[in-house]
């Protein structure tokens, strides 16, 4: 695995899926400052997400009739791997539910989308010409982890381990907690200044933050976009 930085020991990528990419955008651009443009150099036209100059993501249109009928947005994850056959065939050994077997995207490399055995969609992702996130640590509006919510987070831990042949460096495994527990399912923490600040402009987008919560000594807000794209603020330990 390649070093991200300090916390992380592997790349990763996101794909905000959407029925409304302008809606969309507007919303993280206004919130975490998130910069989206058509890349003019890609065949596809693809929508990119840059933060302080950074590439840490991309949209997808869920209007393209690659993706069936029903498909509710989300944020999606690409966890990079060594061999995607390999680590697929591990990932399904160790009882996840494969949705999206192996298959070339490009530049972008092979990709597998899975769920795991606590619920959680995610996909591996043997990078070719482009490797994934990376940026300095400190920088404010980019990833710093993800986080994991479940029943069984000692046992998701445990897959993803088996899974990789390492821990996942750059994840949270937290137990779900109340009525209110969000689905299983991979969130993204960003890092910010100020967490409340952040929540403040979600609210002039008509956004209630949905929990506030302490991490390490440091204020967290999860949050949501219209169209419930859910991600932790989190201020950022300097």
């Amino acid at each position: 695995m390649t070093t991200h930085h300090g916390s992380l020991n592997s790349f990763c990528w996101m794909d905000l899926k959407t029925h409304d990419v302008p809606g969309t955008a507007a919303f993280f651009s206004a919130v975490l400052g998130w910069r989206f443009a058509v890349d003019e150099d890609d065949w596809r036209r693809a929508t990119k997400i840059t933060a302080g100059g950074y590439r840490i993501g991309g949209v997808s249109d869920l209007a393209n009739p690659v993706y069936p009928l029903g498909t509710p947005p989300h944020i999606a994850f690409y966890i990079a791997v060594d061999d995607v056959e390999r680590r697929t065939e591990a990932a399904v050994a160790n009882g996840a539910q494969l949705i999206v077997a192996p298959f070339s995207a490009g530049d972008q490399g092979r990709l597998a989308t899975l769920i795991d055995p606590v619920g959680a969609a995610f996909s591996l992702w043997q990078a070719h010409e482009f490797s994934g996130w990376a940026f300095p640590p400190d920088l404010t509006f980019t990833p710093q982890s993800m986080v994991l919510a479940c029943d069984q987070p000692d046992q998701a831990r445990l897959f993803y381990r088996d899974t990789l042949g390492t821990d996942l460096g750059f994840a949270e495994f937290v137990p779900a907690r109340g009525p209110g527990a969000p689905v299983s399912r991979w969130e993204l923490v960003v890092g910010v200044d100020d967490p409340e600040s952040v929540a403040a402009l979600a609210r002039d987008h008509g956004q209630e933050p949905a929990t506030g919560s302490t991490y390490a000594d440091r204020s967290s807000v999860r949050l949501s976009s219209p169209e419930r794209l859910t991600f932790q603020a989190r201020a950022l330990g300097r």
